[in-house]
């Protein structure tokens, strides 16, 4: 399952995301996405969960759950169009 998390704080890394989804089960990969020009976080990413079981329930759990000062949205990521 692809999942999207947003409203990141610009200080948390790849390795923090992929702890906070990995309480839930096991995470395939995470993702920040940068700015290309300035290096520096765009403040959402994405993480690839094991299976849909797993996703759902890390969903649940963190989505508006706080992480280094912000919120998170959590939700399933949508196929790009």
């Amino acid at each position: 399952m692809n999942i999207y998390a947003g409203n990141l704080s610009y200080a948390l890394t790849e390795d923090d995301l992929k702890q906070a989804f990995a309480e839930f089960g096991e995470v395939i990969n995470a993702k920040i996405i940068m700015d290309r020009d300035t290096g520096r976080s765009k403040g959402f990413g994405f993480v690839e969960m094991g299976n849909d079981e797993e996703g759902e329930k890390a969903i649940e759990a963190l989505d508006g759950s706080p992480l280094k000062g912000r919120n998170l949205k959590v939700n399933e990521a949508r196929p790009r169009q």
